[in-house]
């Protein structure tokens, strides 16, 4: 779980220590020390109930299909639904470059690069530029609730050089420095507009995840609270419906502590777990597998060939087990990193009442009343709808929204609630890749240079020639 920092002077890459030592006296205090008193208020309270009087706005609580019973499964052709989160990638940053017919990436002049630019404060522009290496500097991009306003500009999208992410903000990676990745989301189908949940940073965006509520927080500050409404685990666990949370180093339940703690070394289990149970046919029904937030998330200052070989791994492993023809695998990345991204975050729906809580006496903007920015997602699945690129809008709600659709389940806030449900990325109707596709290799483990920038650094940024 990344440490998200702004500029190379605010970096604290102990975060993760002082998360853990925080739980750790919570720990010893007793999971009680989680209870009533830091719960949120109501998801359904009056405040925001008297903002959203259309008709058509679904509340906390309403079910996907209220003439079924809760619980039902509707989708009886996936029984396994696997959700490998990585970090603080962008869709252009990620798949910019990616040349498939309908897909919403970088505008490319007659040189066949990028025309985007983003201007810095004396009026000079930084052109979107190639990465010089699959490393990436360390403490920039930034993507806290301040810098991610900036950048987002009121719509413009021109702020990220302005912002402490700097000119590396325009940098993105090609088909050559990721080519599995590539091949992924040449395959199977995309959403072009997976936003993530809010401008801000890693832990409130898996909030979303697990909760489709940040709880008011906007930046990787100490977790506190509980949904009114649980989260998603709870709801599954009413209807005895199995999950687990595979983890490397952090789990993301730790972001609710007491679901954490409930739930330690019996649902939340190291990532080994993961491959035996893949390989065995054993996958629960629902589960988060998640990277090693140091190493391998793809946050920086990592290689990013490093993260692309563990999410191949873990793709694979789902691909050739005895389960695949009833597993969803969703691939997508929890927040933008400070790397560009052209389209504008759209308006959401705000999950409840709770005010943002910004540090440092920053602006709460409009609240959670607006997606973050666009990251990569892509289904992959026998049921994945072959040659499709999806233009409808989601955020990680929408992955909630998917989990409640299947089994039937009530909603926890306004915003899953109302998320569209990705569907349109299925269809059920055959399996278009009943045979799992060849794919290429990671350059991890093709090129051997690729590791040669994790100890000599992510090169010259920005490159000679980019800023006009």
């Amino acid at each position: 779980m990344g440490t998200d920092e702004g500029t190379p002077e605010r970096q604290d890459p102990s975060r993760r220590g002082v998360l853990a030592a925080g739980l750790a006296g919570v720990a010893a205090a007793g999971a009680g020390a989680w209870g009533e008193s830091l719960r949120a208020r109501p998801a359904g309270s009056p405040e925001l109930a008297a903002r959203l009087t259309a008709a058509s706005i679904r509340k906390p609580g309403s079910l996907p299909y209220p003439g079924l019973p809760e619980g039902k499964d509707t989708l009886p052709l996936i029984r396994h639904i696997v959700v490998l989160m990585m970090e603080n990638h962008s869709y252009d940053d990620k798949l910019g470059m990616l040349q498939r017919p309908g897909a919403d990436g970088f505008t490319l002049g007659q040189n066949g690069k990028p025309v985007e630019t983003n201007p810095y404060p004396g009026g000079k522009l930084q052109h979107a530029f190639h990465m010089p290496t699959t490393c990436q500097l360390s403490g920039q991009p930034s993507q806290e609730w301040e810098q991610s306003h900036i950048q987002y500009a009121n719509g413009k999208n021109d702020g990220f050089v302005k912002s402490t992410s700097g000119p590396v903000a325009m940098g993105y990676w090609k088909k050559e420095d990721q080519p599995f990745y590539y091949s992924l989301a040449s395959v199977f189908p995309i959403a072009d507009r997976y936003f993530c949940s809010l401008l801000g940073q890693t832990y409130p965006n898996r909030r979303y995840l697990l909760a489709a509520t940040s709880l008011g927080m906007v930046d990787d500050t100490f977790p506190l609270g509980y949904p009114a409404n649980g989260t998603l685990f709870d709801a599954l666990d009413k209807h005895h419906i199995s999950w687990r949370n595979y983890y490397s180093t952090t789990p993301s339940t730790l972001l609710f502590p007491q679901l954490y703690f409930d739930n330690f070394g019996k649902k939340v289990v190291p990532l080994a777990e993961f491959f035996k149970d893949a390989a065995s046919g054993d996958l629960p029904a629902y589960c988060i597998v998640d990277p090693d937030y140091d190493t391998h998330s793809e946050e920086n200052p990592q290689n990013i060939a490093v993260g692309e070989a563990f999410a191949a791994e873990v793709i694979q492993a789902v691909m050739s087990g005895p389960e695949w023809e009833t597993t969803l695998l969703i691939w997508t990345y929890d927040e933008h990193g400070g790397y560009y991204d052209h389209v504008p975050p759209p308006r959401a729906i705000p999950p409840d009442d709770i005010p943002p809580a910004p540090p440092n006496g920053e602006p709460k903007y409009g609240g959670f009343d607006r997606y973050g920015f666009r990251v990569p997602c892509a289904f992959v699945s026998p049921w994945a709808k072959r040659d499709y690129v999806s233009h409808t809008v989601f955020d990680h709600a929408s992955i909630c929204k998917l989990v409640e659709t299947k089994w039937n389940l009530p909603a926890m806030t306004y915003r899953d609630a109302n998320a569209n449900n990705m569907l349109d990325l299925l269809d059920f109707s055959k399996a278009s890749f009943a045979k799992p596709p060849a794919l290429a290799t990671p350059l991890y483990h093709s090129n051997a240079d690729a590791l040669i920038c994790s100890l000599t650094g992510a090169g010259t940024i920005p490159p000679p020639g980019s800023v006009t």
